[in-house]
């Protein structure tokens, strides 16, 4: 599996994100849609949109973060993902992002902005490949990882997984 996942790696010429994971940049639309447009919560100009390979392996999580857009999450390859989700008021979700549809799985989910996300990879020497699209287009501006004491403050109910699926402190 190393080996492959290396040449994956390679291939796609994936680097590490700072959530965790590897990615590459696939598209970034021409268009751009003004401040003005976006309203408050944007500062400065934004792309329609953006496209990523995403690569996560079991041994390497993507740690809980948001955005203030909506990300559609697309499979690929690879084994089921774990998507966990917070809402802004507390509520938890798991999506199972795969291609086993007959048992749960689905291709393809849209994390809502604002929403707090993390996603992992059970089981041994696993990887999943993903892509993710972003409307208006991403921005490291629009990206928070905040420290985990933070996110208990706000969400004490779901202890164990923020300890798990965060880095930061």
């Amino acid at each position: 599996m190393e080996q492959r996942l290396s040449d994956i790696i390679q291939r796609l010429a994936l680097k590490p994100h700072p959530e965790g994971g590897f990615y590459k940049e696939t598209y970034r639309s021409e268009g751009v849609i003004g401040e003005a447009v976006l309203g408050t919560s944007y500062s400065g100009d934004r792309n329609f949109s953006t496209a990523i390979y995403f690569l996560l392996t079991s041994s390497n999580f993507s740690a809980f973060h948001r955005i203030l857009q909506d990300e559609a999450w697309h499979y690929y390859d690879g084994h089921t993902l774990h998507l966990h989700l917070i809402s802004p008021d507390g509520v938890y979700t798991l999506i199972r992002i795969g291609k086993d549809i007959v048992n749960g799985e689905i291709p393809q989910f849209v994390v809502p902005g604002g929403y707090w996300f993390a996603a992992e990879v059970p089981g041994e020497e696993a990887w999943t490949l993903l892509g993710c699209t972003v409307s208006p287009g991403f921005d490291f501006r629009d990206f928070e990882l905040t420290p985990r004491s933070t996110l208990l403050e706000h969400f004490p109910q779901h202890l164990q997984l923020i300890e798990r699926l965060t880095r930061v402190d």
